[in-house]
C-alpha cells in the first residue's frame, strides 16, 4: 500500500482511514466508506486497484468530475478513460475495446451507461477487479440526490460474482446508510467505514438579516482570504460578484451555464488566489481541493442538511480556523414553502412536457431508447410555451421516475478522420485549392487522420491558418458532406438521455407510491434546514445529530455557543466590560495577561468571558506574542 501511494501519488502516509477502506477492499470485502469533502476517496479505490491484475470500473455522477480523475492520473501515468453521454459512438466503442485489450487501468461511466447493451456486452469481458461507486448516496430515494440509474449497478453485479464493490460518499444519514448497502446487494462480509463528520474548527454561525448583502460584506471586511458566497441562483451569481467588485473586494462569478473554458479560468483564478472571492451556484466545488478557503457563506437557506454540510465543509480544509455563515430572512422560508409546492407538479403537466420533448427532437413511438442529445432546457421551453421554472421541475419527475436522464455541461472537441485514400485525398485538393492550405495543416499537424478520429482545436487551426472560425467550420462540414472526412464539431451542452423507449403522453406513467414519497422527503428536508437556522442550540451538534452522532460535546466556536459567554454576563455588564477594555487598548496593544492584571481579581472570570467572545466576533485581535490589539 504505501509503496504504491508513495510511487504514484509522492505521499508518505494515509490519510485517518484510508489504509483501513483499501485493506477490507484488497480482502475481498464489499465496503461503503462515509468520509468528508476532502478526505481522500479517490484514493481509497485507486490504491488497491492499481494493487492487483485488472481493471477498476468506477462509476460517477458527474461528467465534469470523471474528467478531472482521469486527467489527474493520465498525468501520474496510470491510463485511464471515461465514457459518458455526449461522446461519439467510435470513441466510446474504441474505449471498451481499450478496456478489454489494451492497458486502461480505470474505467469511468455515467450510471446511465449501464443501461446501454454496448456497455453490458463489454463488461462482461473485463478483467475487472474493483468495482468503484462515487457520490454513492444517489441510489437511495432517502438521500438528497437520487438517480435512478444508479438501480443499474446491482445488476451488473451478477456478472461480476466475485469482485468487491466499494461504495463512497460524504454526506449519509443512517436511513441512506442501510439504503445503499441494500441497494448494491452487499454481502454478508461487507464492512463499513464512517469518519465522524466533527470538525472542530469550522465555526457554524447563522444571521437572521434583512440586509443580508451588507452583512456578508462586513463578515468579508473582518475574515481574511479565500472565500466561497453561495446563491440561488444564476443571475445571482453575477449581481453579488458586482457588488462585492464595487466594494473593494476580488470577487468572480461561476455557474454551469459558462463554458469549460470560462469555468476552468474562473477557477484556475481563485485557486492560485488571483480571486478572493467566488460567488457561485451549487455547482462549484464539488472536486475542488483548496485547503485554505477560510470563509462559506449562503446568502439563503439551504434546500437539504445534507447539501448545505458538504458545501459548507469546503471551509477549512487545513485544519485552521474557518466560518461557515448561513444569512437568512423570512422571504427565504416563504420561498422554500413555495419551491415545496412548485416541486411537484401534477401529470397533465408533466405529461405536456414529455411530449413536447418527443416532438422537440423529433422521436417517434417506441423509439429513442439510449439515445442522447445537447439539451437547451431555455431554448426547449421557449419552443413550446412552457414556462421555465415548471418544466425543469417536470423534467426532474421524468429523471426521478427513470424516464430521462440529464447530464451536467460537457466539452467535447472536434474530431475528423479521412475516408479516403491518400490519392483521392490529393485529387480533391487540386480541385478545391481553397482547402488545400486547411487540409496540409490537418495532415501536418495532426497525425493518424487516415487511421483514427483526431481531435482537433478548431479555434487554434482557424487562428493558425488565419481562417475565420465560422468559415472553417463550413470548410469542414462541407468536406464531410462530400465523403472526405467523417467530422465531428465541437460541442458543449448539457445532455438529454432517454432511459426508456418513448411512449404515447397519455400512457405516460409515474410510481405515484414514491412520488408521494419523495414529496414527503423534500418537506421534511425543508424543515430541517429551517430548524437548523432557528434553533437555538449549538450549530454543531444539530447537524451532527441529523447525522446520527448522537453524543456530540458542544462545539464551543458556533455563535450559539460563543453568545452563552455573552449570556452569562448582563448587556450592561458585558457592555461596562467592552468599553473599558476598548479604552486599555486604543492606540495601544496589551499583553493578554497584562490586560486582565488591570482589573481587580473579583472581575477576571468577567473579562475573560468578555475577551474571548470579543475575540471571537472580532472586536479584539490576537498575535503569536499573545499581544491583544483593539480592532477599529
Amino acid at each position: 500500500m504505501q509503496k504504491t501511494l508513495k510511487k504514484y501519488w509522492g505521499y508518505d502516509a494515509f490519510r485517518p482511514m484510508q489504509d483501513e477502506i483499501i485493506q477490507s477492499v484488497l480482502d475481498g470485502h464489499d465496503t461503503l466508506a462515509l468520509l468528508p469533502t476532502g478526505g481522500g476517496k479517490s484514493i481509497c479505490f485507486q490504491v488497491p486497484a492499481l494493487m492487483q491484475e485488472g481493471i477498476c470500473l468506477v462509476i460517477s455522477p458527474l461528467i465534469a468530475l470523471m474528467k478531472d480523475q482521469v486527467q489527474n492520473l493520465k498525468k501520474r501515468n496510470i491510463p485511464a478513460v471515461a465514457i459518458y453521454s455526449g461522446m461519439h459512438y467510435r470513441e466510446i466503442d474504441r474505449a471498451f475495446d481499450n478496456a478489454i485489450y489494451g492497458n486502461t487501468k480505470f474505467l469511468y461511466l455515467s450510471p446511465e451507461r449501464l443501461a446501454s447493451d454496448l456497455a453490458r456486452e463489454r463488461i462482461k469481458r473485463m478483467k475487472i477487479n474493483l468495482l468503484a461507486i462515487d457520490e454513492a448516496h444517489c441510489i437511495s430515494q432517502w438521500g438528497y440526490d437520487f438517480r435512478p440509474s444508479y438501480l443499474n449497478i446491482a445488476e451488473i453485479r451478477e456478472w461480476l460474482p466475485n469482485v468487491p464493490i466499494l461504495a463512497l460518499t460524504a454526506t449519509a444519514t443512517p436511513q441512506v446508510v442501510e439504503d445503499i448497502q441494500e441497494k448494491l446487494a452487499f454481502t454478508k462480509s461487507k464492512k463499513v467505514f464512517q469518519k465522524s463528520f466533527v470538525r472542530d474548527n469550522l465555526s457554524y454561525v447563522v444571521f437572521e438579516e434583512e440586509g443580508k448583502q451588507e452583512k456578508m460584506l462586513d463578515i468579508l471586511r473582518k475574515v481574511k482570504g479565500t472565500g466561497i458566497v453561495y446563491v440561488r441562483n444564476r443571475r445571482k451569481t453575477k449581481e453579488i460578484a458586482l457588488f462585492l467588485r464595487k466594494k473593494g473586494i476580488a470577487a468572480d462569478f461561476y455557474h454551469a451555464g459558462l463554458s469549460s473554458d470560462i469555468r476552468s479560468q474562473k477557477q484556475e483564478a481563485w485557486t492560485t488566489n488571483k480571486i478572493r472571492i467566488m460567488v457561485s451556484t451549487n455547482a462549484f466545488g464539488m472536486g475542488i481541493d483548496k485547503p485554505d478557503v477560510r470563509v462559506v457563506i449562503h446568502l439563503s437557506l439551504p434546500d437539504s442538511l445534507e447539501a448545505y454540510f458538504q458545501e459548507a465543509g469546503r471551509g477549512g480544509r487545513d485544519g485552521k480556523r474557518a466560518y461557515a455563515v448561513l444569512l437568512y430572512d423570512n422571504l427565504d422560508k416563504n420561498y422554500l414553502e413555495k419551491s415545496y409546492e412548485q416541486s411537484f407538479p401534477d401529470m397533465t403537466a408533466i405529461r405536456q412536457v414529455y411530449r413536447a420533448l418527443g416532438s422537440y427532437f423529433q422521436l417517434a413511438t417506441g423509439g429513442g431508447k439510449g439515445n442522447s442529445y445537447a439539451f437547451d432546457i431555455v431554448e426547449f421551453a421557449q419552443t413550446y410555451k412552457l414556462a421555465i421554472l415548471q418544466t425543469h421541475h417536470c423534467l426532474k419527475v421524468l429523471k426521478d421516475e427513470g424516464w430521462i436522464a440529464l447530464t451536467d455541461s460537457v466539452f467535447e472537441p472536434a474530431t475528423l478522420k479521412v475516408v479516403v485514400t491518400q490519392e483521392d485525398l490529393y485529387k480533391y485538393q487540386v480541385e478545391h485549392p481553397k482547402l488545400d492550405n486547411l487540409i496540409r495543416t490537418i495532415l501536418r499537424t495532426y497525425q493518424g487522420s487516415f487511421a483514427n478520429h483526431i481531435k482537433i482545436n478548431e479555434k487554434q487551426l482557424a487562428k493558425f491558418i488565419k481562417l475565420p472560425y465560422d468559415i472553417l467550420r463550413n470548410h469542414l462540414t462541407q468536406m464531410a458532406q462530400e465523403g472526405i472526412i467523417e467530422y465531428i464539431p465541437q460541442h458543449e451542452d448539457p445532455q438529454l438521455v432517454f432511459i426508456r423507449e418513448r411512449v404515447p403522453a397519455e400512457n405516460l406513467t409515474i410510481n405515484t407510491q414514491l412520488y408521494d414519497f419523495r414529496k414527503k422527503r423534500y418537506h421534511n428536508n425543508i424543515q430541517s434546514a429551517i430548524n437548523y437556522a432557528t434553533t437555538a442550540r449549538c450549530r454543531s451538534q444539530l447537524l451532527l445529530e441529523y447525522f446520527a452522532e448522537k453524543d456530540a460535546p458542544e462545539c464551543g466556536i458556533c455563535d450559539v455557543c460563543l453568545g452563552r459567554l455573552k449570556d452569562k454576563l448582563s448587556d450592561k455588564d458585558f457592555d461596562f466590560y467592552k468599553n473599558k477594555i476598548q479604552i486599555q487598548l486604543q492606540g495601544n496593544p496589551t499583553e493578554l495577561k497584562e490586560l486582565v492584571r488591570r482589573f481587580s481579581s473579583t472581575e477576571e472570570q468577567q473579562i475573560l468571558k468578555t475577551i474571548d467572545y470579543m475575540l471571537d466576533n472580532g472586536f479584539l485581535r490576537i498575535d503569536e506574542d499573545n499581544m491583544i490589539y483593539w480592532k477599529s
